[in-house]
């Protein structure tokens, strides 16, 4: 995708393009997910073009990055932010290098995730939805479902999931993140 068509702001302005914001290897990420879909769907690739906005920027997307993406998906920037703020992979401000998401869903729960949260927040000295001052882990908020019930306790470090958790186990993967 090439973004050409005018960007056109409230009120018919024209908008400077903010394609040069996205790296070169942004870019060819995005358009591989875009290749992967019939010509004209390209807002199929969004997530996948988000996803890799939010790594080149460590972690968050900023508005910028999301015009950006908007233009070079060729959709309206309304589109993108409302997947932006929909899916909890996507963060929308600054945040630790490393994601950390305990879930609470009805298995975990049972099998104590709300007692990790309370250690993890503890142990980090932050709560959920917080970085730590070094900028080091970033705990999210509740995760409702990561879909590994088999597993539970669980969370996810950085997209790779991490089963059958207890207080010391949490604790060696925390203390193991640089």
């Amino acid at each position: 995708m090439n973004g050409e068509r005018s960007n056109i702001g409230v009120g018919g302005t024209a908008l400077a393009s903010k394609l040069s914001l996205l790296s070169e290897e942004t870019r060819r990420e995005i358009d591989h997910w875009v290749r992967r879909f019939p010509p004209g769907r390209q807002r199929s690739a969004c997530i996948a073009a988000l996803r890799a906005a939010q790594e080149q920027n460590r972690g968050y997307l900023t508005p910028d990055l999301m015009d950006a993406v908007a233009e070079h998906l060729q959709l309206p920037p309304i589109q993108v932010y409302e997947v932006a703020s929909f899916y909890s992979m996507l963060e929308t401000h600054a945040c630790g290098r490393h994601h950390v998401s305990i879930c609470t869903n009805i298995s975990c729960m049972l099998r104590g995730a709300e007692e990790l949260v309370a250690h993890a927040e503890g142990r980090l000295g932050i709560k959920l939805n917080e970085s730590t001052p070094d900028g080091r882990i970033f705990l999210k908020r509740e995760e409702e479902c990561l879909a590994a019930c088999t597993g539970a306790p669980m969370m996810m470090v950085d997209h790779v999931f991490h089963e059958h958790l207890t207080p010391e186990r949490l604790d060696a993967i925390l203390d193991a993140l640089k």
